[in-house]
């Protein structure tokens, strides 16, 4: 492949030469400014033109922004930038432990909010941006060598994946939420599936981590189901991970009786919106983890979330703020509905990290429209 990197060149000479050094050993051809000789053109129409022919690009950021060609308000690095990410993969990495100008922290911040086609890292100094840039393009090489992504295919996976749905009025109100990656691959072998390092790990994030699923004050059971990991808790709570890195996660939506609360007799019957709001911030939280967890190199560069609630059929939907105005009656569902269909996007692996607010709204709202209307 041709690669361009795209960088200040001034004072940022041997940041370059590691880039060059990572795209050579992989035997790839830089396509770089300081080689292109003598042109008709104007330096950055030569940048630009080297740039529309090249494969990827690789973007450096560092403390400054750089000089902005007459006519333009745009430094000639972050034009490169604009023009690439229409267009091309960009692997972008940024300088740690600086101070940037205004400028160049909105160009930073620019790209760190993008979340198509592209992959950041940040670096320190010289060796750890050759490692970065070697590990990145290595990680794009395998990605394109797997099957093509097949997003019916990974969708299919991921409803099956969900777990069974228990219409009974008396069952407890589940979400449920599955993660599938693509293109399919094996992630993990069957060794490390079984090893108990990563089910102790799966274990004390659930219960430790800053975005918890189970209750510290319930028993946890961990093994082997199939193939898959499987963590399942008292209150129906389970974790399930398999070989292709795909995560399955069921968590209770009805919030425990603590002692001295009074209880709310309607509780049964309704749907919260903001607990399923907060739950779904909670799956999709620890599901990031998981993948970071398993599939540290980004392998998996697309992905389908599925999601559904259980035991719910004879529930309506209320906010807190409608329910604590009216909590003597509510619009219930029918039994014998047609089972909610699931809820499946299609997002590349960054927005899972970088849109999780718009990703949890885009689930909620369809979500809620599978309920009568709330009064």
């Amino acid at each position: 492949m041709r690669i361009f990197v795209s960088s200040l060149i001034s004072g940022f000479e041997p940041q370059r030469a590691a880039a060059r050094r990572a795209v050579i050993t992989l035997r790839h051809e830089p396509v770089m400014a300081e080689d292109f000789g003598a042109q008709p053109n104007s330096p950055q129409i030569g940048c630009l033109q080297g740039l529309r022919g090249s494969d990827m690009v690789v973007l450096i950021l560092g403390e400054n922004y750089g000089f902005v060609p007459t006519g333009s308000c745009l430094s000639a690095t972050h034009q490169e930038y604009r023009e690439a990410r229409e267009t091309k993969p960009v692997l972008a990495f940024v300088q740690q432990g600086i101070s940037p100008a205004p400028e160049q922290a909105a160009f930073i911040a620019e790209v760190q909010a993008w979340e198509g086609g592209l992959f950041r890292g940040s670096f320190v100094g010289v060796d750890d941006l050759q490692d970065g840039v070697t590990r990145a393009l290595h990680d794009v090489t395998l990605a394109s060598a797997t099957a093509p992504v097949d997003e019916q295919e990974m969708t299919a996976r991921a409803v099956a994946m969900l777990e069974p749905e228990n219409r009974s009025q008396l069952t407890a109100a589940m979400l449920d939420l599955v993660v599938v990656g693509g293109p399919r691959q094996r992630i993990l072998r069957p060794a490390e599936l079984e090893a108990p390092e990563l089910a102790e790990q799966l274990e004390q994030s659930a219960l430790y981590g800053d975005k918890r699923l189970f209750e510290r004050t319930l028993g946890t059971a961990s093994g082997l189901d199939g193939p898959d990991l499987v963590l399942r808790q008292e209150r129906g709570a389970v974790i399930r991970v398999t070989e292709q890195g795909s995560v399955s996660l069921r968590v209770p939506l009805d919030e425990p009786r603590a002692r001295g609360r009074s209880f709310d007799p309607m509780s049964g019957m309704i749907i919260i919106e903001e607990a399923v709001q907060q739950q779904l911030g909670t799956t999709l939280d620890y599901a990031a983890g998981v993948l970071d967890r398993v599939d540290r190199t980004q392998r998996l560069t697309h992905l389908i979330v599925a999601a559904r609630l259980s035991g719910v059929e004879h529930r309506g939907w209320r906010t807190r703020a409608q329910h604590a105005s009216n909590a003597s009656s509510v619009q219930m569902g029918h039994g014998g509905m047609k089972e909610r269909s699931p809820i499946t996007l299609a997002i590349r692996r960054a927005a899972l990290g970088l849109d999780r607010t718009a990703l949890i709204e885009d689930i909620l709202v369809p979500l809620r429209r599978q309920f009568p209307i709330a009064t």
